[in-house]
């Protein structure tokens, strides 16, 4: 349709420059005809993207006023799981898009509080095994499934968390936080690769630097 559009664009400036009024007209109309028909059948298409982009700009707008007091409450929410021996996997979405994975899980939709990260996580509740993933500032879902990394290389101490931050980061420019209860470290997973061992007070700088790149 747009290349069908351009053509009729072109015929019509041609018709005006040949000074071929009636054939302009008739031309003008159907070029108007068309357009119209064009909205009308891409309507949702064109709803949907302009939803994202009001979306992208609330995302951006909530991310500068909140992402510090966000990865405040994520880093005191891994300090206390390592002490408890919790285990956890948290995701942190940013440009690319996470909602197949979001679908895999129970949906939330909740402010992001210390209290909540830790009852998800609890051992022997139902969504305990799975990812939490963040999204827009809040918890968009938790018990998300998320791809296991194919790698071979890497160490034999690492878990089953560890493997799907790998997994997710490898394919997305998500951000992967790992609370290992077995080793009692925090890691983390970025562009498909792992940094463990961080500490606590560590783990906010980390996540605002590749906050600022996302």
């Amino acid at each position: 349709m747009l290349k069908g559009l351009a053509v009729l664009l072109a015929m019509s400036l041609l018709a005006q420059f040949l000074e071929l009024h009636t054939i302009g007209w008739i031309l003008v109309k159907i070029t108007e005809g068309l357009v119209f028909a064009f909205v009308v059948i891409f309507a949702p298409e064109l709803r949907q993207i302009f939803v994202d982009i009001g979306q992208r700009r609330i995302r951006i707008r909530s991310m500068f006023k909140s992402q510090e007091e966000l990865y405040s409450v994520i880093v005191d929410a891994c300090k206390q799981m390592l002490k408890k021996r919790v285990g956890c996997l948290i995701v942190i979405e940013r440009e690319v898009g996470l909602r197949e994975y979001i679908e895999t899980g129970s949906k939330i939709n909740a402010d992001i509080t210390s209290p909540l990260l830790l009852t998800i996580f609890f051992p022997k509740t139902q969504l305990h095994d799975g990812a939490v993933i963040i999204s827009h500032g809040k918890i968009a879902a938790a018990g998300c499934v998320l791809p296991l990394t194919q790698k071979s290389d890497i160490d034999p101490e690492l878990g089953m968390r560890h493997r799907a931050a790998l997994g997710l980061t490898e394919i997305t420019d998500a951000v992967a936080i790992v609370v290992s209860e077995d080793l009692r470290n925090i890691s983390l997973s970025v562009h498909g690769k792992i940094t463990p061992g961080i500490q606590p007070e560590n783990l906010k700088e980390m996540l605002e630097m590749y906050g600022k790149k996302s």
